[in-house]
């Protein structure tokens, strides 16, 4: 797929593993440090440029924090190996051709390599099954998010499709479950968004001032009640691509996501899940063990034919046992691991 210097090192010291990166057409010209602090959310710009300065591998050249990154630059990231979370193995194939991907991820497997997992990603999974070049993700979804991913599969296709969602010429659509009941079958939100709060470095607020513009359109397909709770279906129309567009949005209109410990209930509940301490009364509050949120269906111009495709994917069966009544799965433990990497803006 590309010509770039493979990432792969020859040997990797016992108790150490590498996190590889391959730099996106979307990404060039960025500093390498601005670079991976939009990968990796949690560290700030400080402690990413300690570890630039400690040196990341790479095989062209030594990178610095303001290295100037290009498309298909690859290095890695060495770092002490730690247990990892277990996380989902299947990699649905919803279609592929000389040019695209098209892959349905389940809820709870991460895109990329992040500090807390490594093995257990769908871009691990990709290359493992299919070789190291075959496909790379062009946009990202968050770890507990389900749903279609469309992945690039020439350096031609991943440049275009960068280009194509930059320039919002994609077409999303989501299913969401939330609490309550919308009044309206139709419904508006239009709130601006910044990054950051003052609880959570890595999410984002409703700020007229700072926020920029951020527009999603809700149709509820469904009102149910589970437990004698309200809840409804929701199809959702993102109309900007902000950082948790979607999640913010329904909490701003009073329906957060089921699930959601970032946006829900409760502003407390992320912290004590990312420190494993959330009580099994916040669990029960929450309804479902991951954010009740899926990609089902997305529409772009073809990378190499430049004719429209539209691909979907079928509510899964967890969201759809939870409209059926059904008793959720049970809680993750204490070995799971909050999501680290939250999805830029190309994926709300």
């Amino acid at each position: 797929m590309r010509e770039d210097v493979d990432p792969t090192p020859s040997a990797i010291p016992d108790g150490y593993v590498d996190i590889p990166f391959v730099v996106e057409p979307n990404y060039a010209g960025w500093r390498l440090d601005r670079y991976l602090c939009e990968k990796i959310r949690r560290m700030d710009l400080e402690r990413v440029r300690g570890i630039i300065l400690r040196g990341v591998l790479c095989d062209e050249y030594r990178l610095k924090p303001s290295t100037p990154v290009y498309p298909g630059l690859a290095f890695r990231i060495r770092r002490p190996a730690s247990q990892e979370p277990a996380t989902p193995t299947a990699l649905p194939v919803v279609f592929s051709d000389d040019w695209l991907l098209v892959l349905d991820k389940p809820a709870g497997l991460p895109i990329h390599p992040t500090a807390r997992y490594h093995k257990g990603t769908l871009v691990t999974l990709l290359r493992e099954r299919f070789g190291e070049r075959f496909a790379e993700p062009a946009h990202r979804l968050d770890r507990e998010t389900s749903g279609l991913v469309v992945c690039g599969r020439t350096t031609e296709s991943c440049r275009v499709l960068g280009g194509l969602f930059l320039s919002r010429d994609v077409h999303k659509e989501y299913l969401a479950l939330c609490e309550g009941h919308p009044p309206e079958d139709a419904f508006l939100v239009d709130a601006p968004i910044a990054e950051g709060t003052d609880l959570i470095r890595i999410a984002v607020r409703i700020d007229p001032v700072a926020g920029k513009p951020s527009r999603t359109r809700f149709q509820v397909l469904q009102r149910f009640e589970h437990g004698g709770a309200p809840f409804a279906l929701l199809r959702c129309f993102p109309q900007t691509g902000r950082q948790h567009q979607i999640r913010i949005h329904l909490r701003e209109a009073g329906f957060p996501l089921v699930g959601d410990k970032m946006y829900g209930p409760d502003p407390g509940y992320f912290d004590r899940f990312s420190k494993h301490t959330l009580e099994p009364e916040a669990w029960a509050r929450l309804r479902l063990p991951r954010h009740a949120l899926h990609a089902e269906r997305i529409s772009f111009p073809h990378p190499g034919t430049g004719e429209r495709v539209t691909f979907a994917s079928p509510l899964p069966d967890d969201l759809k046992d939870f409209i059926a009544g059904k008793t959720p799965a049970p809680a993750p433990t204490s070995e799971e691991s909050v999501d680290g990497e939250p999805e830029p803006s190309t994926t709300p």
